[in-house]
């Protein structure tokens, strides 16, 4: 018998469009998780991270961190656990999980043997700077003259509106994407929210990328400046001065400006980075001052209650779609008609609005750039008109066209590739027969043919099939 591997690139690149990724948006308790535990001691070294991971910790987690923060001494478990009704024991698992996970609590020994929760000595002793006061004061809090050219709340949230746009226009590739950075380009590509085409290098959206542009702002916003934080090592700056930055500018006031004074080189770098993104403004790079944006506010937060959400963030239907699969968008938006003609022929634009059409080889051209069906019916149901919404049928959009996306997916989808080891050249079909039925036992096996006395096992399972074999051979 001879055995030979059977693995091509061809095969792990179509299998990867099988079953692609989704995008993995994390919030800040997700973020902190993933650092180990000397990175976050020296995180929790900062008060403003202390804060910003209180205020984001579950409801009941705040109240055990509150109740203990001035005990000196481990407080019993059981006695932590009483504080709540027995109804919601697994809301309490779970918090108990959070805070230690965070390695904002800590087990800890009681005389008598008992276990007992602690605080962490680094996390109570900067929350009570953050709470209480004291500490040193922030690096953004220098005292500054009245600017003769202040900016108001309206004009920072359509400068930060533009420098974000900039970003999403390079996304879906259209023409008005001037002005983005190489910094920018660079952390889509390292997100996998763009990849280089294969064909002729330049950088095409991705379906994670895709599921980005279906995120509202303040989503996008923070997975992008995580996916920013990243790399921040590579570029020689601090990740806990960065963060913590990037925390004060979220406790900080529309409309108010901020001095620079103060702030070390590496933080005044990673200030301009901001700037590019929008996130702060700055009309000169030696101006002394900035002005936080409406992006920066609350950016970690999940529940964003204090945040004003800006009018032309809130999804507006605007796009009606026919049941012979021509497409209507009632927008003057370069961006929306942009995203539109990621998966649609347009036929027509006017000033208010744009004709397209959606055809076998659009939709074919956006599955092959990893778009799911899923995707576009999702993104033409949440945009749909609010006329297509008062249909009697119980969706959005006509029933046929959501069958016909699906059918044009499911056509790609015909074939999945395996990775797997060939079995031949058999001496017995009694030999084939033990093996294969080893194999198909042991749910390895992907495929055979008896007559051939051929089969193929799946990657995983070729070492345990080949020692059966080497155990069934010399026992014969």
């Amino acid at each position: 018998m001879a055995d030979n591997g059977i693995s091509s690139s061809n095969q792990i690149n179509n299998s990867v469009l099988i079953q692609p990724t989704n995008l993995e948006c994390k919030n800040l308790y997700d973020y902190l998780t993933t650092r180990p535990q000397n990175v976050l001691e020296k995180l929790y070294n900062r008060p403003t991270i202390c804060l910003a991971v209180y205020r984001e910790l579950p409801e009941l987690a705040r109240q055990y961190v509150i109740r203990i923060l001035f005990v000196e001494q481990p407080v019993p478990q059981a006695v932590v656990a009483s504080w709540g009704h027995q109804a919601f024991s697994k809301e309490h698992v779970y918090v108990s999980k959070v805070l230690s996970n965070l390695y904002v609590w800590q087990e800890a020994s009681i005389p008598g043997g008992l276990q007992g929760w602690i605080l962490s000595s680094t996390f109570k002793h900067n929350l009570k700077i953050a709470l209480l006061g004291g500490g040193k004061p922030w690096s953004m809090s220098s005292a500054l003259d009245p600017d003769n050219k202040a900016r108001d709340v309206a004009f920072l949230d359509g400068y930060s509106a533009e420098r974000w746009e900039c970003v999403l226009h390079y996304m879906v590739g259209s023409q008005q994407q001037e002005g983005i950075s190489a910094d920018a380009v660079r952390i889509l590509l390292h997100a996998g929210l763009m990849k280089r085409d294969e064909s002729d290098g330049s950088p095409v959206i991705t379906r994670q990328g895709f599921q980005f542009l279906l995120l509202d702002r303040q989503a996008q916003v923070w997975h992008f400046v995580l996916q920013y934080l990243d790399t921040v090592e590579q570029r020689g700056l601090d990740l806990a001065e960065c963060l913590t930055f990037l925390f004060q500018l979220s406790f900080s006031t529309l409309g108010k400006d901020y001095s620079t004074e103060g702030m070390s080189p590496r933080l005044l770098i990673f200030l301009q980075h901001l700037r590019e993104f929008g996130l702060v403004y700055q009309r000169k790079r030696k101006a002394g001052r900035f002005y936080p944006t409406r992006l920066a506010l609350n950016i970690t937060s999940s529940q964003s209650k204090g945040t004003q959400v800006l009018e032309e963030d809130v999804p507006k239907g605007y796009i009606v779609v026919e049941t012979n699969y021509r497409v209507y968008a009632y927008t003057d938006s370069n961006l929306q008609v942009a995203l539109l003609g990621l998966f649609t022929d347009l036929l027509y634009r006017f000033p208010n609005v744009v004709v397209g059409i959606l055809t076998r080889d659009s939709i074919r051209q956006a599955l092959r750039g990893g778009i799911t069906a899923e995707q576009i019916i999702g993104y033409l149901t949440q945009h749909a008109h609010p006329q297509m919404l008062q249909s009697e049928v119980g969706s959005a959009l006509p029933p046929t066209v959501i069958d016909q996306i699906k059918l044009w997916e499911l056509e790609r989808n015909r074939l999945v590739y395996s990775d797997g080891v060939l079995y031949s050249q058999f001496l017995s079909q009694a030999d084939f027969n033990v093996l294969r039925e080893y194999a198909q036992s042991s749910g390895y096996l992907i495929w055979s043919n008896k007559e051939k006395r051929t089969m193929v096992v799946n990657k995983s399972g070729h070492d345990d099939v080949k020692k059966f074999w080497k155990r069934y051979s010399k026992g014969n």
